[in-house]
């Protein structure tokens, strides 16, 4: 009796907790392209929005509602099923990954001991989606797309797995609790300060932010993986799109700069102030490089991020075992 009384408390928190991200994620990916906009535009020396509510608050959600109704149009030689799946793939991992996001130290869904490979794993589940649809949109340029976005993600992925490696190797936990907790000191990115410039390159390419763009470069490739999707489903992939960055810069603020600790200020209210900047960083990165060469990318990554991230495992490992 004590069992089911404890799963059913344990069911019915994953289900506020559930409908809380949800909430969270729109909210979020609204606020981040207000955000976006408001930044290009003052790095351009323009206002951006301002007529519609407060300095254009409300534009956003303007936009939400007209595109929420537009018509979805399906064309007529793609796969259906897979092109109908793929928006739902991408968007889902996404809500997932937030049960494990620790946003203070209470505030957090499920506490799991593997958080981190939870991250990790669902992470690459975007790239399957994003395949899924250039795949079955039956576009030569959603095609490319795809082909692009994985060649990019495998490439990524290898330096920022290694990276973070570097990080559960000073912790000897995968738990983001813990790893927060071993920063009682400390931030990480004291001592990683390689590991966390890493980090944050391989995860502006994870998430398909300039200047690595490349599956959706609008002047090659029209919108990439996404060209032949409409209304909410293109909507889906937007918000995924905005939503990853957010929870690259949540993992980023666990692993370097003390997750929620602070003085003063809640503990949430920290965890969000890093998390933020860290945005306010990748947005920068946008609105300042331009995009390279495919070949350019993928270059960079085995040749240079690859060798430096092992470059830090070594150095780490050697470090905890003279030290």
């Amino acid at each position: 009796m004590d069992l089911l009384t404890h799963l059913g408390i344990e069911g019915v928190r994953m289900i506020v907790g559930l409908i809380a991200v949800i909430a969270l994620v729109s909210v979020n990916a609204l606020f981040l392209i207000w955000m976006e906009r408001k930044v290009s535009a003052h790095m351009q020396l323009r206002p951006g929005p301002m007529e519609v509510g407060w300095h254009g608050a409300i534009q956003t959600i303007a936009d939400a509602v007209k595109l929420m109704g537009k018509e979805l149009i399906t064309p007529e030689e793609v796969d259906r099923p897979i092109y109908y799946l793929a928006p739902i793939v991408v968007f889902l991992p996404v809500l997932l990954t937030f049960l494990v996001i620790p946003f203070s130290q209470t505030m957090i869904i499920k506490d799991m001991n593997v958080g981190i490979v939870l991250i990790l794993a669902f992470s690459t589940l975007t790239v399957l989606a994003i395949l899924m649809a250039g795949w079955a949109s039956n576009n030569k340029y959603s095609v490319f797309g795809a082909i692009r976005s994985v060649a990019q993600n495998i490439a990524y992925e290898i330096p920022l797995l290694v990276t973070v490696m570097s990080i559960i190797l000073m912790v000897g936990s995968f738990k983001l609790t813990d790893i927060v907790t071993a920063q009682g000191r400390y931030w990480f990115i004291l001592v990683q300060p390689l590991a966390f410039i890493l980090y944050i390159i391989c995860a502006t390419a994870e998430t398909n932010r300039t200047p690595f763009d490349l599956p959706e470069a609008e002047s090659e490739l029209v919108a990439g993986f996404h060209t032949e999707y409409s209304g909410m489903r293109f909507a889906l992939f937007f918000l995924a799109e905005y939503t990853n960055m957010f929870i690259v810069s949540a993992v980023a603020a666990v692993l370097f700069l003390g997750g929620w600790r602070g003085p003063i200020l809640p503990g949430v209210v920290w965890f969000l102030i890093k998390v933020y900047a860290l945005i306010f960083l990748i947005m920068w990165f946008r609105w300042t490089f331009p995009r390279v060469r495919f070949d350019q990318l993928v270059t960079f990554a085995w040749k240079i991020l690859i060798p430096l991230s092992f470059v830090n495992l070594l150095l780490t490992a050697l470090a905890l075992k003279i030290f």
